[in-house]
């Protein structure tokens, strides 16, 4: 799935980056650069986003539909 997401990258007082994504709640990352930081914030999100679709795919009955849509 390709998605675009915003980034929200700080220094962190301990040294390093921290980094979290407003359009997902609980999604953050961290390091030591602000590369290190957003590949970790990207990781978080495709975590993120996989453990609810699991979720959700669990409770459906067999007759759902099922069908992929584009927003943008």
């Amino acid at each position: 799935m390709k998605a675009e997401f915003t980034a929200i990258i700080e220094p962190a007082p301990e040294g390093g980056y921290w980094a979290i994504c407003p359009e997902v709640a609980g999604a953050n990352g961290q390091g030591e650069t602000v590369a290190e930081a957003k590949n970790n914030l990207r990781e978080a999100i495709e975590l993120i986003l996989e453990d609810r679709r699991q979720d959700i795919l669990r409770g459906l009955p067999e007759d759902a539909i099922q069908e992929k849509i584009l927003i943008g």
